[in-house]
């Protein structure tokens, strides 16, 4: 749509363009021309972009799966350590009351 009245507007001026080569060109074909590059350039952005959002939506569950398995990881080395205290302290206190 965008397109059509650009096209539309630039068929209305009666001024050709003239180019460093003093050729007249037709200002409607140059300028539907770059509003086509233009419109392809942008589809070829709006789909980078996407990618990207894409690739960054993947690398946070990783990251977030990572940090989960080492938070279960560090969580059972302190319950490990924790029994282990827990253990020394009745063994110690057995020996204390047997003495």
């Amino acid at each position: 749509m965008k397109r059509d009245v650009v096209v539309a507007a630039l068929r209305n001026s009666s001024k050709p363009v003239v180019k460093s080569s003093n050729k007249p060109v037709e200002p409607a074909n140059d300028m539907a021309w770059r509003v086509e590059r233009l419109e392809g350039q942008l589809q070829k952005l709006s789909e980078l972009v996407r990618e990207h959002a894409e690739d960054v939506d993947r690398l946070v569950r990783i990251v977030a799966e990572d940090r989960d398995a080492i938070r279960r990881q560090l969580l059972r080395k302190h319950h490990e350590k924790v029994r282990v205290r827990k253990h020394l302290r009745d063994t110690d206190s057995r020996n204390g009351l047997d003495s």
